[in-house]
């Protein structure tokens, strides 16, 4: 199978070596040990290592590719959507060979290492996160659609299973064509092998126990890897649907499919080993007979019509250094304007004097489709009114990017987040929260600690002087940033973390269609000795700062750390009702444990801003990246969700990262660590 394996905490084999597991010991019933999701983002390195004569033999890919092309007989050019693409190797294939190729895979450290072996092999390939019975794609968009490597049958239900396939048909063309490689479930009913072992390399072996569901419509799999020195390293249930030929073609059929035709699949394997759900596999190719989708034309040619809000620069903005927009804020929103250009398909107006910004927005109701809301400043430049414009729009039914009212107010609480994150069981810092006019600071931890605004932005109130060693220090930390924010302020009082600081960035919206940019962390390295390692309002506003040599760099995270966090972000950002995209900080310990700091659901959008680093890391241009805040706005409001715009089935947003959106004219660094 193409995503066989998983782990809740795979172990590291970065920085610490092999991590030992607890084992379940024998067990009577494995199906009752299999989760509903095991499949769910829990593939890691494992998976590629235990099923690497495989997925690792470019032979066998291009053996398989080889065979679907014959069978698909496409046109040269053809758009390919390789569905649950895993690691990639199919997809890479295909692009290899001259076709417009895209990737989806729900795992988002699978994608991760696609889209590497995409940049290294010089490809061009369209691969994003997302669910495969809800896919982020418009209609009629593909030639062909293939799953293969086995990655089919995963759901509990028939009906699951269903719902991708009539997801596929919705988005093939006219004439399109689904190719399915999977299980002969017919023969492994009565031919699976209900234990073997065999050796990984010279140090791993891997045991596995299989059987047949209470229904015998699945065969479930147990499998323990083991490590020869330090014990089991992974104790893991998965299952899969038994579809027999016949089965699978009514299947397809049900699903508005037809001229089903059975092929042979080259072998997956010429091991003399287990080869489990690979040993007996066929393919199963079938067609849509359909109309075009009503409008399609106007859909390729409308443009869309967007307000872009944006703060004051008439007001004052006590947050900035002079309390006013600067020349390098004007350049910063040129340098956006000309980023918005590149994105083929929409049309731009900009609105930013909030004093008739209500007056403006009631008059082009109705002759615009949405908002683009980059008003990170506030109404009014006001922080705390950072959730007026979204709430504005509301009243005027205009849809708009990016989280509501509702979550900004959560997350614009610090306090709040915690509380939230320590019900979901995700780990943050030691706090006390400290009320107005309080004087008397019992911490309940020790030294050192940090003080915060409980509610702020731009790290307003944090810097060097924010860091206590002692109880006199904080006595005057707290004296100070009371006289400076105001005495009717809130704080925390937070343990001071000395690890990685990081930062994630999710575009799009979790779970169906989203991109989790490539973790940041901030290297301290260029600081004199002695001061705290904090990325506070001195590196983000002050150039004389020697906090301005901070710098974001790609995170270096164990791969069990990363996973955790990624998986913590995405918890997060739907129970805090997030969208569109967001932000979340992270401090490690001196441990390398990972606590959450805070969350920003209207993070900063400039191009030199941390949004726009995570981005670059993973190869995505400024104007990709504000294509992808588009894109994924749109998306939900065609999924009809909330604040659904006008016309939306007349309407078209080309798929960022699937357009070739030309560069940005060439803009100075200026070397601001934007929020």
């Amino acid at each position: 199978m193409k995503n066989e394996l998983s782990a809740d905490d795979p172990p590291d084999t970065r920085r610490r070596g092999r991590k030992k597991q607890r084992s379940l010991g024998q067990v009577e019933n494995l199906e009752r040990h299999v989760r509903p999701d095991w499949w769910n983002g829990l593939f890691n390195h494992l998976y590629l290592k235990t099923d690497g004569d495989v997925v690792g033999d470019v032979a066998i890919t291009r053996a398989e590719v080889d065979c679907a092309l014959g069978i698909l007989a496409l046109a040269p050019g053809s758009r390919v959507l390789d569905l649950c693409c895993g690691q990639g190797r199919h997809a890479l294939e295909f692009a290899s060979q001259g076709f417009e190729t895209w990737g989806l895979d729900r795992s988002h450290y699978l994608i991760r290492r696609a889209r590497s072996a995409m940049k290294k092999q010089g490809l061009q390939i369209r691969f994003r996160e997302g669910n495969a019975n809800r896919l982020p794609y418009r209609n009629d968009t593909f030639d062909a659609v293939v799953i293969l490597g086995n990655s089919f049958g995963y759901f509990d239900s028939v009906q699951e299973d269903l719902e991708v396939l009539r997801e596929v048909r919705r988005t093939l063309k006219p004439g399109g064509r689904i190719l399915l490689d999977i299980a002969d479930g017919e023969w492994l009913r009565t031919q699976f092998k209900p234990r073997s072992w065999e050796w990984i390399d010279d140090r791993m072996f891997v045991c596995r126990e299989r059987e047949l569901s209470i229904d015998r419509e699945r065969l479930i799999s147990r499998e323990i890897i083991s490590d020869v020195e330090t014990g089991v390293i992974a104790d893991q249930f998965y299952a899969e649907r038994l579809y027999s030929r016949k089965g699978m073609a009514a299947l397809l059929v049900e699903a508005g499919f037809s001229h089903t035709e059975i092929h042979d699949m080259p072998a997956g394997s010429s091991r003399n080993q287990d080869l489990g759900m690979m040993e007996r596999r066929f393919g199963i190719m079938a067609r849509v007979e359909k109309a075009w989708t009503p409008v399609k034309a106007k859909i390729r040619q409308r443009t869309r019509q967007v307000v872009v809000i944006l703060g004051d620069p008439r007001k004052p903005d006590l947050l900035k250094p002079c309390a006013v927009f600067d020349d390098d804020d004007f350049y910063t929103i040129d340098a956006m304007k000309k980023a918005l250009d590149a994105i083929p398909g929409y049309r731009f107006t900009f609105r930013d004097n909030h004093d008739t910004m209500l007056s403006d927005l009631s008059r082009m109701k109705g002759k615009i489709d949405f908002a683009l809301n980059l008003c990170d400043e506030g109404f009014g430049n006001t922080a705390r009114k950072e959730l007026h414009i979204p709430a504005v729009l509301e009243m005027l039914a205009i849809p708009y990017t990016g989280s509501g009212p509702q979550s900004l107010a959560f997350c614009y609480d610090k306090s709040l987040v915690r509380g939230v994150a320590q019900e979901m069981g995700i780990p943050v810092p030691r706090a006390l929260y400290v009320p107005p006019g309080e004087r008397i600071f019992d911490i309940p931890f020790g030294f050192p600690v940090i003080v915060k605004p409980n509610a702020g932005d731009s790290s307003i109130g944090i810097t060097q002087k924010s860091v206590a060693w002692n109880s006199e220090e904080l006595t005057s930390v707290m004296a100070t940033l009371k006289n400076e924010l105001g005495y009717e302020c809130t704080f925390l009082i937070e343990e001071y973390l000395e690890g990685a600081d990081i930062s994630v960035g999710i575009i799009g919206n979790p779970p169906d269609a989203y991109t989790v940019l490539p973790l940041s962390e901030e290297d301290y390295s260029a600081l004199p000795p002695g001061l705290p390692h904090i990325c506070g309002y001195e590196a983000k506003w002050l150039p004389d700062s020697p906090y301005w040599k901070v710098r974001s760099v790609p995170a270096d995270l164990s791969e069990d750390t990363e996973k955790m966090i990624v998986r913590c972000c995405m918890l997060l950002f739907e129970r805090l009702e997030c969208r569109d995209y967001c932000r979340f900080d992270w401090r490690l310990d001196a441990d390398g444990r990972p606590r959450l700091l805070e969350i920003n659901p209207n993070p900063g959008w400039c191009w030199d801003g941390h949004l726009a680093k995570m981005a670059g890391f993973g190869g995505i241009r400024y104007s990709e990246m504000l294509g992808m805040i588009l894109e994924a706005a749109d998306l939900r409001f065609s999924h009809g969700a909330e604040n659904t715009p006008v016309q939306t089935e007349n309407a078209s947003v080309p798929v960022s990262g699937e357009s070739n959106v030309p560069c940005p004219a060439a803009i100075p660094r200026n070397g601001r660590n934007g929020g």
